[in-house]
């Protein structure tokens, strides 16, 4: 029995002391993993950030251009190596274009607490200029008239980032670089890809500023502003004292002084189910730097420029489901890229044709639209421009559509401005405009004020969801006012001669082939 006893013993201590080197060996409990969440309080694509509150969503899109007859990508041809017209002039431009965002939301007890950024990557195929050496070229002339897409070190191109947008909304508050306050919904497309329309601001590669943005229900909104004005909306003050370079060189050089007042916008907004109306203001200070080279030789006073535009979309019209109708119209007085927008090229119009002119080489037309021009001892004038520009965009289907848009501009210079472009008489000899031509020229109207004019049609595939497939094509006619012929001094960079060119009309035209993937 007692055998029994201590075997039955024996065996319950061995299995406790089994039981107990098993459990020793057991793993410690893991942590609980913390997956992604997805966040459903601000739309599709949101995501939890592990371990916090704020939801996050990437963005983007990959897009290929091909552009035909253009040295721009698809801003078109109408200064430099793309206005020369020869062989310098570009058939093909080719862009290839990765665009990044990040967004963060984050709920709080003032309101929902946003930053966005927005990047790009691209690589742009660019010009030829002239070389050193008379007889050769060089690819990305770098300090040209021509001045090159993706310029670097060497004049080789080379791949570029830019950063489109970067802000923080809080509260009403929207601070940092975002589309100004002053564009339309649509910015610069009312129905195109086409950069290049006249007829309202766009900064569609965002612009510094603070805004607040007060919200009166039934989208209603009033949006008060202040931007930077040095990157997108400075057209020029012009010293027709000075020698002038580039494309704005016939009316002097640029005499911009230090930035010392932002840009003062106010826009209110009717945003609802019919569509959008949309009106918007701008003051914009001219400040100009000296007359000479120093304080001594005194400097013009500044004057204060003003853009007034008003915008009108209209949805879902009977012609058929989600056609659009988008139109906007404006005026500015010294505050020209209001109109004329920032990615035009239609502020500085050279370009170059032919002529059945006897007598002359070539014909050329001339289009500049400054802010303001001056000279020595004298106030600044301030240009006036006033312009429209629409479309009409057709859903054939759910995966065709197709727009019809079009865009107009004028620039006139008041009496003062004239006198002092075209000299006496009117004649161009002794103005800004007859140092650049000479006194050899036989100009039969001189006269500063033009006007441009733009028709173009897109059409749009999109065979599956965010792929999307459009063939854009724009022409582009300039309507100026000089007349009779000038001796033009030529220009090496884009193989132009010094010789007799006669003074006209001049038309262009561009065709944009892209393919985008949004993500």
């Amino acid at each position: 029995m007692k055998i029994v006893k201590g075997l039955l013993l024996g065996s319950v201590a061995t299995l406790a002391a089994s039981s107990g080197a098993m459990a020793a060996d057991l793993p410690v409990k893991a942590k609980a993993v913390e997956y992604v969440k997805v966040c459903s309080l601000y739309g599709p694509g949101f995501y939890f950030i592990p371990g916090t509150d704020t939801c996050i969503k990437l963005g983007g899109y990959l897009r290929m251009d091909v552009l035909a007859n253009t040295n721009s990508d698809h801003t078109g041809n109408y200064a430099g190596a793309g206005g020369a017209q020869n062989r310098f002039t570009n058939g093909y431009t080719w862009r290839s274009r990765e665009d990044l965002n990040v967004d963060t939301r984050t709920a709080t007890e003032y309101g929902v607490v946003r930053t966005f950024f927005d990047a790009t990557f691209s690589w742009t195929s660019d010009s030829y200029g002239a070389g050193a050496a008379a007889g050769s070229t060089v690819y990305s002339p770098i300090g040209t008239s021509a001045a090159p897409n993706n310029a670097s070190a060497g004049g080789v191109a080379a791949g570029t980032v830019g950063v489109y947008y970067a802000f923080i909304q809080f509260a009403g508050f929207t601070m940092g670089k975002a589309v100004s306050q002053f564009a339309t919904p649509w910015a610069n497309y009312p129905g195109n890809n086409f950069d290049g329309l006249v007829g309202g601001g766009g900064t569609i590669t965002g612009v510094n500023q603070f805004t607040y943005t007060a919200q009166f229900g039934n989208g209603v909104s009033l949006a008060l502003s202040a931007q930077d004005q040095s990157a997108y909306t400075q057209a020029g003050v012009q010293n027709l004292g000075v020698q002038g370079t580039g494309a704005l060189g016939p009316y002097g050089a640029s005499d911009y002084a230090g930035t010392i007042a932002p840009d003062l916008v106010a826009s209110l907004r009717v945003d609802q189910a019919w569509g959008l109306f949309q009106a918007s203001f701008a003051a914009h200070d001219n400040h100009a730097a000296y007359y000479g080279a120093t304080e001594l030789t005194g400097h013009p006073d500044d004057k204060w420029g003003w853009a007034g535009q008003l915008a009108l979309s209209i949805k879902n019209i009977p012609t058929g489901p989600g056609d659009t109708i988008n139109v906007q119209g404006v005026y500015t007085n010294g505050a020209t890229r209001y109109n004329i927008q920032d990615l035009s090229g239609a502020g500085a119009f050279t370009y170059f044709g032919n002529t059945s002119v006897p007598g002359a080489y070539q014909s050329i037309g001339f289009g500049i639209a400054p802010d303001s021009v001056f000279v020595s001892g004298g106030s600044q004038q301030l240009i006036t421009t006033y312009g429209v520009r629409g479309a009409y965009v057709h859903n054939w289907n759910p995966y065709w559509n197709t727009s019809v848009y079009g865009a107009w501009a004028q620039v006139n210079y008041n009496s003062t401005a004239k006198g002092y472009i075209c000299g006496p008489g009117g004649t161009g000899v002794g103005g800004s405009f007859g140092v650049l031509i000479g006194a050899t020229s036989n100009l039969t109207s001189c006269n500063p004020d033009y006007s441009i004019a733009q028709i173009g049609t897109q059409t749009q595939w999109t065979p599956v969801k965010n792929l999307t497939f459009s063939a854009d094509f724009t022409y582009t006619h300039l309507d100026q006012n000089y007349a009779g012929t000038i001796t033009y001094p030529g220009s090496a960079a884009i193989g132009k001669p010094a010789a007799v060119y006669s003074l006209s009309n001049q038309d262009t035209y561009m065709l944009l082939l892209r393919a985008q993937r949004n993500w």
